[in-house]
C-alpha cells in the first residue's frame, strides 16, 4: 500500500513540476516577447531561442525546488502514515506559488525598465530604505495595484488549470508478486526519483561541470536575454547568494588576506608599519590654491545623469542651467566621473564615512555609530574652522542617514521637517523648498561646509512642472527625435523633473554667489542609472555623473583636463585646494589632481575610458580624447583593490 501511494504521490508532484516549469517558461517568453525594444539591434532569433533553452534549463531548478514542498509534506509524509498526507496542500501551496510568481512577473516589467536587470541587490537596498515610501511610489508610480490585480487574475487562472491536472487519474503501480520483487521495485523508484532530482539540481545535467547556475547562464551576446535567462526565482536567489558573499568578505577587489599589501599601496611608501590603518592614509596638503571660502557648498543631486549635459543631447535642453555653469570662466568640470554607488544611500555614505562600496552598509555596522571613520568628511573641515551641516529634502530619518551622519561627526542634521516645508511625495518635498530653506539659514551660520541632497528627481514625478517654468512639451518632442526609446512619454517626464532640479539647484548657486561672493560649490550626483536615453545606453550614459567646481579662484586648468575620478575624490579635491601646506587629513583616495582612476561596484573609469570592472568591456568617454587603454586597465588594476580591500577592512574588521 505504501509503495502505491508513493508511486500515485510521485506522479502527482511531477504534474506539479511540470506546471511550475510551463508558468516559470511562459512568464519568460511574454516578458522576452514584451518587452523586445530592449533587444539589442543585431540580436537573431537563434539569440532568442539560445536564451529560451538556456531559461528552461534554469527553470528546472527553480521549478524543482518549489516541488520539494509538496514532495515532502504530502508524498513522505503519505509514506510515514496515510493521515500525515493531505493532498489538497499540495494545490494550495500550488495556488500560493502561482500568485508569488505572478505578482514577481508584474513586478518584473517596471523594475528593468528602472534598473536595466532582473532582480538584484536593489531589492536589500530597499529593505534598508523607508518602507512606506517605497510603497507609495509603487503605488503612485509603478501601478502596484493593477499590477497586482493582474497577477491575481493570472494566478486563478494557472489555479484553474493545475487543480483539473490534478484532478486527471494517475497510473496504478503493475501487481507485483513477492517480497523481493517489491523492495526491488521499491529500490527502482526511489533511485529513478534520485536521479530525477540530480537532473533537476543541474539543470539538465548530472554533474556541476555540465549544468547551468545564475553565474554561467549568460551565454548570449544580448544583456536583455542574458537577464530574461534567469526567472523571477533564480535572480533572487543571485540576491541571496551576493548578500552570503558580501557577508563572508567574498566581494569582488577585496582581498583581506593581503591587507597589508594593499594599505602599503595607498599610502605609497613603506615607511608605515603595524597594523592600524590611519597611518597609511595620511596624506599631508601641498598648500592652498584658492582663498579659503566663507561657505562650501556640495550639492548631490537625485539622479543626476551627466549624459543630458552632452552636447549630444543638448536639444533637450534639460541640463541648461549645469551646461552654463561648466561654460564659466570660473568654473572646472570633468567628464570622467563616476558615483560611489547606484544607489543614494551609497553615495551618501561615501561622502560622510569616505567609504567605498563594498556590499557592506556602513549604516547598518555599528562600528560606525562609535566614532568617525578616519576617512569620515566632518573632523578634517572641522579642524580647518568650518561648521559641517547636511541638509536633506527628505525624512531626517531615511535609512539612518541623521543618526550615521551625526554620529560620524556633522553638528547638524535638517531633513524638511525640520524647516516646515511642504509634503511633496512620499520621499519628501521639493527641491525648492529645500535650497530657499537653506538660503535663509545662510544668514545666521558661521562658515560652513553644506552636504545638500535633493529629491524631487525621482518617481513619482509629481511636480507640477508647468508651474515652474519647465516645458514638458518641448522636452517631449525632442524625446521623440531620439532613437531606440522604448517610453518617450516617461522619458520626457524624467527628463522634465531633471530640468526642474538643474534650475533650482543653478539658481540657488548664481542667488548664493551673489550675496556670498567667498562660496565654493560641487555638484555632482548620487547615481545615474534610474535615467537613460535609450534602451541600449551606452555604459558612460547609463553610470557617469557631473562635477562641476564653481566659485572665486576656480579656473579651467586648476585640476587636470579631465581628471578621471569619483565621490571618494571630492573631500580630499577640495582640502588640498584650501588647506595650509602639511595639513594632514586621511583619505583612501587623492584628489582629483593626483587622481588616476575611479570606479564604483560595476564600473571603471581611466585614461578617458569607461569599462567594466567584471569584464573586459571598455568604451571612450564621449567628446574627450581617449589614452592608452593597456594603461588604463593596469590604473584599475593597481587602485581598485587596494581601495576596495581596505575600505571593507574598516566597516568589518574596524581601524
Amino acid at each position: 500500500m505504501r509503495l502505491d501511494r508513493l508511486f500515485q504521490n510521485v506522479q502527482q508532484d511531477l504534474k506539479f513540476f511540470v506546471s511550475m516549469l510551463l508558468l516559470l517558461c511562459v512568464y519568460r517568453a511574454a516578458f522576452i516577447g514584451t518587452m523586445g525594444a530592449f533587444l539589442a539591434p543585431d540580436t537573431t532569433r537563434a539569440d532568442i531561442l539560445a536564451a529560451l533553452f538556456a531559461g528552461l534549463r534554469l527553470s528546472l531548478k527553480s521549478a524543482g525546488a518549489v516541488t520539494l514542498f509538496p514532495f515532502v509534506f504530502v508524498t513522505l509524509a503519505g509514506v510515514v502514515s496515510p493521515r500525515l498526507s493531505w493532498p489538497r496542500l499540495r494545490l494550495a501551496f500550488g495556488a500560493f506559488t502561482g500568485f508569488l510568481l505572478s505578482v514577481l512577473f508584474m513586478a518584473r516589467y517596471p523594475y528593468y525598465r528602472e534598473f536595466h536587470a532582473g532582480f538584484g541587490m536593489e531589492i536589500l537596498h530597499g529593505l534598508q530604505d523607508d518602507r512606506a515610501a517605497i510603497f507609495w511610489t509603487m503605488v503612485e508610480q509603478y501601478g502596484a495595484v493593477w499590477r497586482v490585480a493582474a497577477a491575481a487574475l493570472l494566478a486563478a487562472i494557472f489555479f484553474l488549470l493545475l487543480r483539473r491536472l490534478l484532478q486527471l487519474g494517475t497510473l496504478a503501480l503493475p501487481r507485483i508478486e513477492g517480497h523481493g520483487k517489491r523492495c526491488l521495485a521499491a529500490g527502482g523508484l526511489v533511485l529513478s526519483i534520485g536521479l530525477f532530482f540530480v537532473f533537476v539540481r543541474f539543470g539538465g545535467s548530472f554533474n556541476y561541470e555540465k549544468g547551468i547556475n545564475w553565474e554561467n547562464a549568460g551565454i548570449t551576446k544580448d544583456a536583455f536575454l542574458n537577464e530574461c535567462i534567469l526567472d523571477d526565482v533564480q535572480a533572487l536567489y543571485r540576491v541571496r547568494s551576493i548578500e552570503k558573499q558580501m557577508k563572508a568578505g567574498e566581494t569582488a577587489g577585496v582581498e583581506a588576506d593581503r591587507i597589508e599589501e594593499h594599505l602599503r599601496q595607498i599610502a605609497g611608501h613603506d615607511a608605515v608599519d603595524g597594523t592600524a590603518v590611519a597611518p597609511y592614509l595620511l596624506r599631508r596638503a601641498a598648500g592652498a590654491r584658492i582663498e579659503k571660502p566663507r561657505h562650501i557648498f556640495i550639492v548631490l543631486g537625485e539622479t543626476w545623469a551627466m549624459w543630458p549635459a552632452l552636447d549630444r543631447y543638448a536639444s533637450l535642453h534639460a541640463a541648461d542651467g549645469l551646461r552654463a555653469l561648466m561654460a564659466e570662466t570660473d568654473a572646472y568640470s570633468t567628464r570622467a566621473f563616476l558615483p560611489n554607488g547606484e544607489y543614494t544611500s551609497i553615495a551618501i555614505m561615501g561622502f560622510v564615512c569616505g567609504l567605498p562600496e563594498v556590499h557592506v552598509a556602513p549604516q547598518v555596522q555599528p562600528r560606525t555609530f562609535e566614532a568617525p571613520y578616519a576617512t569620515a568628511m566632518a573632523p578634517p573641515f572641522h579642524s580647518l574652522g568650518y561648521q559641517v551641516d547636511f541638509w536633506y529634502g527628505g525624512l531626517p530619518a531615511w535609512d539612518s542617514i541623521n543618526r550615521v551622519s551625526l554620529a560620524q561627526g556633522f553638528d547638524h542634521f535638517y531633513g524638511y521637517p525640520d524647516f516646515d516645508a511642504p509634503r511633496q511625495s512620499a520621499w519628501g518635498t521639493k527641491d525648492g523648498c529645500l535650497f530657499d530653506a537653506l538660503y535663509d539659514h545662510l544668514a545666521d551660520e558661521p562658515p560652513t561646509v553644506h552636504l545638500i541632497m535633493t529629491v524631487s528627481n525621482h518617481p513619482p514625478y509629481n511636480i507640477d512642472l508647468a508651474a515652474e517654468g519647465i516645458d514638458l512639451a518641448r522636452i517631449r518632442e525632442a524625446v521623440d527625435a531620439l532613437e531606440d526609446v522604448p517610453d518617450p512619454e516617461e522619458l520626457a517626464l524624467e527628463l522634465g523633473h531633471y530640468a526642474y532640479m538643474d534650475k533650482v539647484v543653478t539658481d540657488f548657486v548664481r542667488r548664493t554667489r551673489a550675496a556670498y561672493p567667498e562660496s565654493l560649490f560641487v555638484i555632482t550626483g548620487d547615481h545615474s542609472v534610474r535615467m537613460d536615453p535609450s534602451g541600449h545606453p551606452t555604459r558612460y550614459e547609463h553610470e557617469a555623473v557631473p562635477f562641476v567646481l564653481y566659485g572665486n579662484g576656480i579656473t579651467k586648468d586648476i585640476l587636470p583636463k579631465d581628471a578621471a575620478g569619483g565621490h571618494l575624490s571630492i573631500v580630499p579635491t577640495l582640502l588640498e585646494l584650501i588647506a595650509p601646506a602639511g595639513y594632514a587629513y586621511h583619505s583612501l583616495c587623492p584628489g582629483l589632481a593626483k587622481s588616476r582612476a575611479a570606479f564604483n561596484n560595476s564600473t571603471w573609469t581611466a585614461g578617458g575610458f569607461f569599462g567594466a570592472t567584471d569584464g573586459q568591456e571598455a568604451e571612450p568617454i564621449p567628446q574627450m580624447e581617449p589614452g592608452d587603454l593597456q594603461a588604463a586597465r593596469s590604473d584599475v588594476a593597481r587602485i581598485l583593490p587596494a581601495v576596495r580591500t581596505v575600505g571593507w577592512w574598516m566597516i568589518v574588521k574596524g581601524e
